[in-house]
């Protein structure tokens, strides 16, 4: 996995909950929370920009609560992660779950399957930028398991 660090000129801080996170709060979740048909656990979307045409990028902050994961997915031309705060864990299909935390950049290539949330015992948040090939951005497939989850499958 392609992973940069970046000094964001601050500490890492991992977090116990969502609203423990600078700008979080559980009565005012930044965006949308995520579908049960695509995230385990409590996750918040807020989409940040959608490019106008002829432009195709689209960017959206994410906010996992601990446990909190994305079902396996795929990116028709690819995705790129930004790691706000806290710490979590992103695998893709074949490798091993590896350790992502604040300032880290991570790169999933064209329709590599994937998947990334935070760890249990701590929130994460990060910036997910993606482009659009004929309107799509991603496509879902099946929830990660406990036994992935827990790197034991």
């Amino acid at each position: 996995m392609e992973i940069k660090r970046v000094d964001m000129q601050a500490s890492a801080v991992s977090y116990a909950t969502a609203s423990e996170v600078p700008g979080l709060s559980r009565d005012t979740p930044a965006g949308q929370e995520g579908s049960a048909d695509w995230f385990t656990g409590k996750v918040w979307i807020e989409p940040l920009f959608d490019a106008p045409d002829p432009a195709r990028v689209r960017c959206a902050s994410v906010t996992f609560e601990p446990c909190a994961r994305t079902a396996w997915h795929r990116h028709p031309l690819g995705q790129t992660l930004i790691v706000i705060s806290g710490t979590g864990w992103a695998q893709r299909e074949g490798g091993p779950i590896e350790k992502i935390g604040q300032g880290d950049v991570v790169w999933f290539a064209p329709n590599e399957k994937h998947w990334h949330g935070a760890m249990p015992t701590s929130a994460m948040m990060h910036i997910a930028i993606q482009e659009a090939l004929d309107g799509k951005v991603v496509e879902w497939m099946e929830q990660v398991s406990e036994a992935q989850y827990g790197g034991k499958d």
